[in-house]
């Protein structure tokens, strides 16, 4: 074995007698839908299958009650520098990140933005901690959307949110401020996106756009200027809310990329911009299966000091 090699904590499984003659293959793919891709890796790793604490093979026949354990291999994240950023961390293990994203700082490193993002102080945080860990997240946010991000520590943490996310069974909730009032109480926004043709980074309703689906609730409502909105995603396109609640005329408040020139150019429009300098949009909560354990769990995650602020203007203008 190479001296150099380290390995995440091992996770292990119990066969039962359902899994008795089958291949350890096989009995991963049925407990907890091991990839193809990680099958490899682990084939390929100096340590990466054991059954009983030996090393083993694929195609090797399993007996039940033999303890069957994954060894991963660590890795890191080399092209992302660490900085000393304050990360607001609402949960913590071995396999799993959920954190708090404020306003105004990018998920992760793109072309022209490689310091200052929640990757950079992420990193930065696991280097402190001595964990030698690689950025996944599991979800992301716009640069001026805040709240909870989740993030895989592991590949197999990964691959397992991964397909939660596509199966729909992460529940994402959203608090959203926006200009008016959407039609019901209740309701929801089938709409497909695609990007404009003018601006490929502006996101439209279009027919020949990808399937879309936003679930809205109405929260509270301040007079006929704004409504305070409660968001599920039932799709994730990029800047999926904003375009959705704008097609209904209905922008977010502060969001001058996607707002409508009735609201962005009134006069209330420029009491809101005292209060809040983004879009008034916050992931408030994140519920998904855990990874490793299968255990549900829910996080929360409370109003920044903006939206508060906000929300206090509102019902001041609601009660002149």
């Amino acid at each position: 074995m190479n001296e150099t090699t380290t390995y995440y904590a091992p996770l292990q499984f119990i066969a039962d007698a359902s899994d008795e003659g089958r291949r350890l293959r096989d009995v991963l793919r049925k407990r907890v839908g091991i990839s193809r891709k990680l099958m490899v890796k682990l084939k390929m790793s100096d340590e990466g299958l054991t059954v009983n604490g030996e090393k083993a093979r694929p195609y090797d026949l399993i007996t039940a009650g033999d303890v069957i354990a994954l060894h991963m291999e660590t890795e890191q994240s080399e092209d992302i520098l660490p900085q000393p950023i304050p990360v607001d961390i609402v949960f913590e293990d071995e396999h799993i990140l959920v954190v708090n994203k404020r306003a105004g700082i990018i998920v992760h490193p793109t072309t022209g933005h490689y310091t200052n993002t929640l990757a950079n102080g992420i990193v930065y945080h696991w280097q402190e901690r001595g964990e030698r860990v690689r950025f996944r997240p599991v979800n992301r946010l716009d640069e001026h959307t805040s709240g909870l991000v989740l993030i895989a520590k592991h590949v197999f943490a990964s691959q397992q949110l991964g397909e939660q996310m596509k199966a729909g069974t992460i529940e994402k909730q959203y608090r959203a401020y926006v200009y008016g009032q959407p039609p019901g109480q209740k309701g929801e926004v089938n709409a497909p996106i695609g990007r404009q043709t003018e601006d490929p980074h502006r996101r439209v309703v279009r027919e020949d756009g990808a399937p879309s689906l936003t679930y809205y609730e109405v929260a509270d409502v301040y007079g006929h200027y704004a409504t305070s909105l409660d968001v599920r995603l039932g799709t994730g396109r990029t800047h999926q809310i904003r375009v959705h609640l704008t097609s209904i005329g209905c922008p977010l408040i502060g969001d001058s990329y996607y707002s409508l020139e009735r609201w962005s150019e009134s006069e209330i429009a420029v009491q809101f911009a005292k209060v809040i300098e983004r879009q008034a949009l916050h992931a408030v909560r994140l519920a998904f299966d855990h990874p490793v354990t299968g255990v549900r769990m829910e996080h929360e995650a409370s109003l920044p000091e903006d939206l508060l602020n906000l929300e206090a203007m509102l019902r001041e203008i609601r009660s002149e």
